[in-house]
């Protein structure tokens, strides 16, 4: 990165252009295309459908995750992939509401995978003051992956990043969903 910038040109702290499109899948019970530069992810979610998965609490909603990648056959990395999203809607999603029920989210991802930080406070984004922020903004981390060594400082440094874009990432879909939902009423 020559002066601050990197290879595109954008500075360290400006994200590529995202768009996002609902339902582009007709099948899918619902379904988004994610773009941000030259990294794609289209999504679908099928159910809730009746029964759980074989091994799966039948007292809870079940959630199926397949991660497929644009060419090959699912490996490793996928498979590490598909439990952490698992584990990340199984954190946020309200399991009881729906019991004995499966929920597939199916995604297809083309060029590169990025690991995203998202807050579930926007006052932990918002307050620059740590003094402001009370104990529920701090809990603004669901998952975390990280790939490699690293300093406490980097680490922390990237997590701050993370929320910020995450934040950025909300408005976007907010304004996004607002528009379509004026244009349908």
């Amino acid at each position: 990165m020559e002066g601050g910038s990197r290879a595109d040109g954008r500075n360290p702290n400006q994200l590529r252009p995202f768009t996002c499109t609902g339902n582009p899948l007709h099948r899918a019970h619902g379904s988004a295309r994610w773009a941000q530069g030259d990294t794609v992810v289209l999504a679908a979610v099928y159910g809730p459908k009746s029964g759980t998965r074989k091994g799966e609490n039948p007292e809870k909603a079940s959630i199926e995750v397949v991660w497929k990648p644009k060419t090959g056959q699912i490996g490793r990395q996928e498979r590490e992939y598909e439990m952490t999203l698992k584990r990340t809607l199984q954190s946020i999603c309200l399991l009881t509401v729906h019991p004995n029920t499966t929920t597939s989210v199916v995604l297809q991802q083309a060029r590169s995978f990025a690991h995203l930080v998202f807050p579930n406070s926007r006052k932990s984004v918002e307050s620059k003051d740590t003094t402001q922020r009370d104990e529920e903004s701090e809990r603004g981390l669901i998952t975390c992956i990280t790939h490699g060594a690293m300093s406490e400082d980097d680490y922390f440094n990237c997590i701050e990043r993370g929320v910020m874009a995450s934040s950025r990432i909300s408005d976007f879909m907010r304004k996004t969903l607002q528009k379509e939902a004026s244009r349908d009423a």
